[in-house]
């Protein structure tokens, strides 16, 4: 097993739709939301976590394999693999690309050797400093404040309403992978299928309320242009 090169896949992602990832702030603040965004604490400025991006990436992948029945939910693991029929090809490639946890038990030595180490790595995706400068230019938040509420279905009324902070639509982010290229492997097309997984779905918070809806754009391999590749692709 020899590791060739370690790719990189750059591009953006714009959002659709506000989009929500949480802080896990507990603190109430006078004036302040009820739900937060995360921020990076130097500038302050929105970001999506890569592992954002990564756990739900995996998550939407193994139900598109069909392998979350045999998994009982958990993410699939090694020893899943035993008992996976037609699927058993899309899990060991689902575990290339995101790795597992050992199990503690005798893993098929040969089969450990043959997965090899988790391909890809993601990296937070920071805001696109031109977009930045346009709402800075225009005096406009880099952030919303939507508010929602219950409806009480026999008197019409707001019920329990509460404030969530979203990054707006149009907001482009900056997005970077770097995928691990062993013994001239070619796992791009798995990897594609799985950010188109993403824009067919969403990201973060309250997506079944059109939140986190996003589109990739301008994406290369090392330079090279695959976002047609992505735009041709469908499931």
């Amino acid at each position: 097993m020899k590791l060739d090169r370690i790719s990189q896949v750059q591009g953006q992602i714009e959002l659709i739709s506000g989009l929500h990832i949480g802080s896990g702030n507990t603190e109430m603040h006078i004036g302040g939301t009820d739900n937060p965004v995360i921020r990076n604490p130097v500038t302050n400025q929105p970001y999506i976590p890569g592992s954002s991006i990564k756990g739900k990436m995996r998550s939407l992948m193994e139900w598109h394999a069909g392998v979350v029945a045999v998994t009982d939910g958990k993410p699939l693991g090694i020893d899943h693999l035993a008992r996976l029929g037609e699927e058993r090809d899309r899990g060991i490639e689902i575990l290339r690309l995101f790795g597992y946890a050992p199990t503690g038990k005798d893993d098929d030595t040969a089969l450990v050797t043959d997965i090899g180490p988790a391909r890809l790595a993601f990296w937070d995706c920071a805001l696109d400093p031109a977009w930045v400068e346009e709402m800075n230019e225009r005096d406009l938040l880099l952030t919303e404040v939507k508010m929602e509420n219950s409806i009480d279905r026999i008197k019409g009324t707001a019920l329990n309403p509460r404030n969530t902070e979203r990054v707006p639509a149009g907001a482009r982010f900056q997005f970077r992978l770097s995928l691990k290229v062993i013994d001239g492997e070619d796992l791009l097309e798995p990897v594609l299928r799985g950010l188109k997984l993403l824009e067919y779905t969403g990201l973060g918070g309250s997506q079944s309320r059109g939140y986190g809806k996003l589109e990739f754009r301008e994406l290369t391999l090392d330079g090279k242009d695959i976002q047609s590749r992505l735009d041709e692709l469908t499931l």
